[in-house]
């Protein structure tokens, strides 16, 4: 037990999950719409794509994405659709996420969140690259076989983001009432979350390896 080892990837990745970032963005606009309960699976599919980019990169899955122009062109063109798709929705249903479930004809709930929350962290290349930048630095060779090694790290850095982003599901669900009782501001806040999530989209296209 190396506390200083500990000590500076502790803080590290204690820092770059307080950095807002789509997943946080994502995060409390399922929060404030759907309140408590769809905060929540939506964390918990963060937190699971999350671990399918740890897996990835202890496995080496990662680095071929990243070495393949192909492969990372797909999955980059992928996410920036699937941040397109969910900035429509938001524009199109103006207001609609934040009235009462029952009065919703689309569909609505945690599973859905949970979903969206897995492919949203997992079509991000970005986070990817993150695992495989990160990670590594802190691999000590004398410490044992390197993919387990890279788990764990990367089974940490999920750990520390969770009582983070609960504080931010939590923060965020509280509005879920107060915007309900004023619905043409629900209206323009659904409106720019539609126009940040394409706008992250974009933002997504224009990465390069």
């Amino acid at each position: 037990m190396d506390l200083t080892y500990w000590g500076l990837f502790l803080s590290a990745a204690l820092m770059i999950n307080l950095t807002p970032g789509p997943d946080m963005l994502y995060l409390m606009a399922k929060s404030a719409s759907g309140g408590r309960r769809e905060g929540l699976a939506a964390g918990a599919g963060l937190w699971c794509g999350a671990m399918g980019h740890v897996l990835a990169a202890a496995l080496g899955l990662s680095a071929i994405v990243m070495a393949s122009a192909t492969a990372f062109t797909a999955v980059k063109v992928v996410g920036a659709l699937y941040l397109f798709y969910l900035g429509i929705q938001a524009l199109r249903h103006a207001g609609e996420q934040f009235r009462p479930p029952e009065t919703v004809a689309r569909p609505t709930g945690p599973w859905r969140a949970f979903r969206q929350g897995v492919l949203v962290d997992l079509l991000n290349p970005k986070t990817a690259l993150f695992f495989m930048a990160f990670l590594p630095q802190f691999v000590r060779p004398e410490a044992g076989p390197v993919p387990a090694q890279l788990l764990l790290l990367g089974m940490l850095t999920i750990a520390v983001a969770i009582p983070i982003e609960l504080g931010v599901v939590l923060g965020a669900a509280r509005l879920t009432g107060w915007l309900r009782r004023r619905e043409r501001l629900a209206q323009w806040l659904d409106r720019l979350m539609g126009t940040v999530f394409i706008a992250l989209g974009a933002r997504l296209l224009a990465v390069t390896r």
